[in-house]
C-alpha cells in the first residue's frame, strides 16, 4: 500500500522552496550552489509579487520572513 501523499498548501511550499534554499546556501551540504540559491529567492520575490493581495496576513507575513532569511544567508554565503 503506497503512503498517502501530504497535502500540499502555499505555505508547505514555500517552506519547502526556503529549505532548498538553505541547502544550497550551505557551503557544508552537497547541494551547496550559489547560483540555484539565488534563483530560488528570485522565485520566492517573484511568488511574493504574483500574489500580492491574495493571500492571507499569515502567509504573506511567512512569505517575507522566508525571503527575508534567505536574503540574508545567500549574503553570508557569498563571504564564503
Amino acid at each position: 500500500m503506497a503512503a498517502k501523499a501530504t497535502e500540499l498548501d502555499f505555505s508547505t511550499f514555500v517552506i519547502s522552496l526556503g529549505s532548498n534554499a538553505a541547502m544550497q546556501l550551505n557551503p557544508e551540504h552537497k547541494n551547496f550552489n550559489l547560483e540555484l540559491a539565488k534563483q530560488t529567492i528570485d522565485i520566492l520575490a517573484m511568488l511574493e509579487l504574483k500574489t500580492r493581495g491574495n493571500l492571507t496576513p499569515e502567509e504573506g507575513d511567512m512569505l517575507q520572513g522566508v525571503i527575508y532569511q534567505t536574503r540574508l544567508a545567500f549574503n553570508e554565503a557569498q563571504k564564503h
